[in-house]
């Protein structure tokens, strides 16, 4: 899942929120608020893009089944979904939500919407699948249409014997315009789905939007370590929108991060095992970076096949993010500092126990 600044700048429009904040309430995290310890770092590792490919399968059930990562999300118009949920059936528990979709980005591989070419004529492109961009998809298709099929998504899965553990949004389209969020949210309250939305301290994510100016100022000669940047306003904003949502009955996170697919090693070439190690080595400096809270840390896993290389040329950061989830010495890091996993079910079971 990807978002850029301006997609969450649009949160800042919905007129709706009017939320008020209780000096108790912003010192409290919302993991300690569903019950973990005061100070606790608490992590959903998550696998997104299951059923895009088989190789997209293959990275999740490892990933999950052998290594840290504890959640995944499903992407229900693409052609190896209905298997990956078939297959998910084999592991009871299995913590499964839905990567709603409204675009398709690949060039040689597309897919399009399940509600059909004729009740949402705004989501298809000239070739009849979904929009390439987010931005495509804004200029094009109505809340009404997005509504429709969302819910179509979350029908299919349902009539596969799977009821989601929680909804997210490919590529980040569902936080592109305000009317597209509330539809987003509409669909998580009608059928009573926990919806990803970090409302919490968001250090990380607030991270991920700085380091644009950082980079600008490196190139200027003005960047110095450790100095202050200015935290961007939509950031403090998705609080309240945190507060309504808790609120409603549902989870909320503290943080996201959402940057590993840009990680690469400044050393140029550098091989596969280089990448992964890298990898593992940037996982624990997130660990270390985040604040006390519930994080999730969204990641890809796939196995880089030459049929995967044939559509997209994210295979060896993607398999170096499945590396990583194997990694022993990753796990053996969470362990040593302490840092709890854990599950949107279980995140999910923890609120309905809270008044």
């Amino acid at each position: 899942m990807h978002f850029n600044k301006q997609q969450f700048f649009l949160i800042l429009w919905i007129s709706s929120i009017t939320c008020s904040f209780a000096q108790s309430n912003v010192n409290r995290t919302y993991a300690e608020k569903l019950g973990y310890p005061r100070g606790s770092k608490v992590v959903i590792f998550h696998v997104d893009d299951a059923g895009m490919s088989f190789e997209s399968n293959q990275g999740t059930f490892q990933a999950m089944q052998e290594g840290v990562a504890t959640s995944c999300s499903v992407m229900m118009p693409c052609p190896w979904a209905g298997t990956f949920l078939r297959i998910s059936k084999e592991t009871p528990g299995m913590d499964i939500g839905l990567h709603l979709v409204l675009t398709s980005e690949w060039k040689t591989y597309r897919w399009e919407p399940l509600a059909g070419s004729t009740l949402v004529p705004g989501l298809l492109d000239p070739e009849g699948s979904f929009w390439p961009s987010v931005e495509e998809v804004v200029a094009h298709a109505s809340a009404q249409e997005v509504y429709l099929e969302l819910k179509a998504q979350v029908d299919r899965a349902m009539q596969n014997g799977i009821v989601p553990t929680h909804l997210d949004s490919h590529m980040g389209t569902l936080f592109a315009s305000p009317e597209f969020l509330e539809t987003y949210l509409r669909v998580g309250l009608e059928y009573r789905i926990p919806v990803m939305f970090p409302g919490g301290n968001n250090k990380l994510i607030t991270e991920s939007f700085q380091q644009p100016v950082i980079e600008q100022l490196k190139k200027e000669g003005n960047y110095k370590e450790g100095m202050e940047l200015p935290t961007p306003d939509i950031l403090l904003q998705t609080q309240a929108l945190g507060e309504k949502i808790w609120n409603s009955g549902f989870p909320v996170l503290d943080d996201l991060h959402k940057d590993s697919g840009d990680w690469k090693p400044e050393k140029k070439p550098f091989t596969q095992a280089e990448l992964t190690q890298h990898k593992i080595m940037k996982f624990k400096e997130t660990l270390e970076r985040m604040e006390p809270g519930l994080a999730m840390i969204i990641v890809h896993c796939s196995e880089n096949t030459e049929n995967f290389q044939r559509f997209s040329g994210s295979g060896s950061s993607r398999q170096a993010d499945l590396e990583a989830m194997l990694s022993p010495e990753l796990q053996t890091y969470i362990e040593e500092e302490g840092i709890i996993l854990t599950t949107w079910r279980e995140v999910m079971e923890r609120r309905k126990n809270i008044n």
